[in-house]
């Protein structure tokens, strides 16, 4: 199978016209948020990471340090490495260090789930092909978003900023039915993101260092509780 540049091209469109519309709520949030339609852009342009970009534009909201928007940042997108490291499998010898380090720059889950699931190994104009229609569907998308943001009311553009959410809450639920161990991990953070939102001795805490908490404490309390057994049965 000859995997070229066209053939990713194709296989990425899916992809970025569904970036488009997931993008175009995180423009009008930026927007709403204070930040000028090329202020937006330029966040989509530099990061391509959409739980990531809304956190961050949170933390930004808050006037949140560079130390914390760090750290967040590299709780939300840990598992981009765990990805990198998985379809690394799968990479042919065109795929030098500088170029997987530009294909990482746009790895996301979706490009992850498209490349690791062709049945043979694939190189660099096949990917830059895959990367290429979800960049600029981001990008895209965030732009009309942020531009809306500015033109549409607070009654339109209120219930259009919560789309990204229902993403997420989309992307978790069919796993979430099926998963026991998922769903204590779901159940945990939101336990805790309650229990810091709303118990006044946690109410110092920052969102940034709450998304950090949450995260740390229930995958914790999922790899305790229900770890993956290890061939020969062992936990």
């Amino acid at each position: 199978m000859v995997y070229s540049y066209r053939k990713g091209l194709l296989h990425g469109l899916p992809i970025a016209l569904g970036y488009v519309s997931v993008s175009f709520a995180f423009g009008i949030q930026a927007a709403v948020a204070g930040l000028y339609p090329w202020q937006a852009l330029l966040v989509s342009l530099c990061n391509v990471t959409s739980a990531g970009q809304m956190a961050g534009l949170s933390l930004m909201a808050q006037g949140a340090g560079l130390l914390e928007m760090a750290l967040t940042q590299a709780t939300i997108n840990l598992r981009y490495a765990l990805m990198s490291l998985s379809l690394s499998q799968k990479l042919d010898a065109t795929m030098t260090l500088p170029h997987r380090m530009i294909f990482a720059f746009c790895h996301t889950d979706e490009i992850f789930a498209v490349a690791s699931g062709q049945p043979e190994p694939i190189g660099r104009a096949y990917l830059y092909g895959l990367i290429n229609g979800p960049y600029l569907g981001w990008a895209l998308g965030t732009l009309l978003g942020a531009l809306a943001g500015n033109v549409l009311p607070p009654s339109v553009t209120g219930p259009l900023g919560i789309a990204m959410y229902g993403m997420f809450i989309a992307i978790i639920l069919p796993p979430f039915r099926q998963d026991a161990s998922l769903r204590l991990v779901v159940l945990s953070a939101v336990a805790l993101s309650c229990l810091f939102a709303y118990v006044p001795w946690f109410s110092d805490l920052t969102g940034g260092f709450r998304i950090i908490l949450c995260a740390i404490i229930a995958a914790g309390l999922g790899a305790v509780a229900m770890p993956l057994p290890q061939e020969g049965g062992e936990a």
